[in-house]
Order: structure tokens, then sequence, then C-alpha cells
């Protein structure tokens, strides 16, 4: 089970930091993504990182402002978010995933948390 947290309205410039906690005892089994749906639009990928954290992608919209993290003795992993932009309002989700290797797509994610909600004002 997965659970998002941190979500919150921020101003354009702002920062917040997402996390999602996971229950069980394997978590650091899972490969971990964050992906974002805004009203209206696809659910998109944000970041992913390896069991490990040691392999990590962003999509080139967050590239330089969003770093994705994880703690395997907590069993969670982070997203902080800087420079907010409006466009980054969304729903966002964490997932988790038993592919070997990181990966962009949502097919890849067994597992999906409820999301929180995420709204930068300008």
């Amino acid at each position: 089970q997965l659970q998002a947290s941190g979500g919150g309205l921020v101003q354009a410039g702002g920062s917040l930091r997402l996390s999602c906690a996971a229950s069980g005892r394997t978590f650091s089994s899972y490969v971990m993504g964050w992906f974002r749906q805004a009203p209206g639009k696809e659910r998109e990928f944000v970041a992913t990182l390896s069991r490990s954290g040691s392999n990590i992608y962003y999509a080139d919209s967050v590239k330089g402002r969003f770093t994705v993290s994880r703690d395997n003795a907590k069993n969670t992993v982070y997203l902080q978010m800087n420079s907010l932009k409006p466009e980054d309002t969304a729903v966002y989700y964490c997932a988790a995933s038993l592919s070997t290797l990181p990966s962009v797509r949502a097919q890849a994610y067994a597992y999906w948390g409820r999301g929180t909600q995420v709204t930068v004002s300008s």
C-alpha cells in the first residue's frame, strides 16, 4: 500500500516536498515512480528511480527543478519540487514497479497510491 502526502497550495516559485510511504517489508525490491495528472489531461511521467536509488530519470518538464530520492530504511520515496510553476498543478501519484529497471511508462507500475493535490498559483 502506498500513501502520498505533502501536497498543498503554493505560489509560483515556491517549493513543496512530497512523500510516499509504503507498507510492507520489500520496499527496496521496487522501482518507484512519480506521475501526475492535471484536470482534463492524461497521466504523465514525472520521475523514477531504481531500487537502490542510483539510477534516476526525470521528465524534461521538471528536470533541474524536481529531485526524487528514496530511503529504503524508512520505506519512503520523496519528490522535492522547487521553482514550481502553475503548469505543475496536478494530482501527484507515487507508484511501485517490480521491473528491474526504472520506467517512464505508467503501465510498468502495478501499485499506485491515492495521490496528493498540488496547486501552484500564479
